[in-house]
């Protein structure tokens, strides 16, 4: 039996089969969760539909989460078909291409760095504030972030402040939600060749760097991140909330790693 069993977990954000919320949900089925995914627009509805199909998923349904109305219809839906349910894990993230380039001031603009925040950070708790209601207890909520939240990454601009953001929400919403049993956390992943981090300038320098100097010398899969992401929505992570924890084969304590 998986350490997921009898779980409903909604899961945000697979864009293809190599996203971060891919492995997730495919980790998820396999330890016995019962599967509900979304898609942003109708332009996406037919590829997440099949991927649906794939993991045997209760549903697929629109919810483009920079918009209030499309949430609170999806959870409308979802109340209908489920009822309650234990598990919602959130993986998006948004910037524009241009304020991924270059140094950080260099394209900023008020509009982007607006942008950048409300996809990727307010989000999450636009989704948890909805959420809460129809999460059982024992329930789980779970973000993606990343390294650049907290040192200066080359090329991943505004992103940083928005993922330091996002996991300044972890903590907030742990903590609320920590009284009704409901957990919030955020796995911090190492770099992946992924639809959305394409945008990023010099992926494949990212890469190469992490290989050569993290302690595996090697970079994370998705399914490791969808094993560690299945574990902390599990029960066996009861007494873990509000926390960041790094999936990144262990390049986040590295400094200098060799003269």
């Amino acid at each position: 039996m998986g350490i997921l069993e009898g779980k409903k977990a909604l899961i945000l954000g697979i864009a293809s089969k190599k996203s971060i919320a891919w492995g997730i949900a495919q980790a998820m089925k396999r330890e016995g969760a019962e599967i509900g995914l979304t898609y942003q627009t109708e332009r996406f509805k037919g590829r997440v539909e099949g991927f649906a199909e794939e993991l045997s998923a209760t549903f697929a349904l629109e919810c483009d989460v920079d918009h209030d109305d499309s949430i609170g219809d999806t959870f409308s839906t979802l109340e209908n078909k489920w009822g309650h349910f234990d598990i919602l894990v959130h993986s998006i993230a948004y910037a524009p291409r241009e304020l991924l380039q270059g140094g950080y001031l260099d394209n900023l603009d008020r509009e982007g760095f607006r942008i950048a925040h409300e996809t990727s950070a307010y989000s999450f708790a636009a989704l948890a504030k909805s959420a809460r209601r129809l999460i059982n207890e024992k329930g789980s909520m779970l973000t993606l972030s990343y390294i650049g939240a907290m040192k200066a990454m080359p090329s991943y601009n505004i992103m940083g402040p928005a993922k330091a953001s996002l996991e300044a929400n972890v903590r907030y919403i742990a903590n609320q939600l920590g009284p009704d049993n409901i957990r919030v956390n955020a796995i911090s992943a190492g770099p992946i060749r992924t639809l959305a981090a394409s945008g990023v300038k010099d992926l494949r320098r990212f890469l190469e760097y992490v290989e050569k100097t993290s302690p595996l010398r090697r970079n994370v899969t998705i399914e490791e991140v969808g094993n560690a992401a299945s574990f902390l929505c599990s029960d066996l992570a009861s007494g873990i909330t509000g926390e960041i924890t790094y999936v990144d084969c262990g390049y986040n304590i590295t400094g200098m790693t060799e003269l």
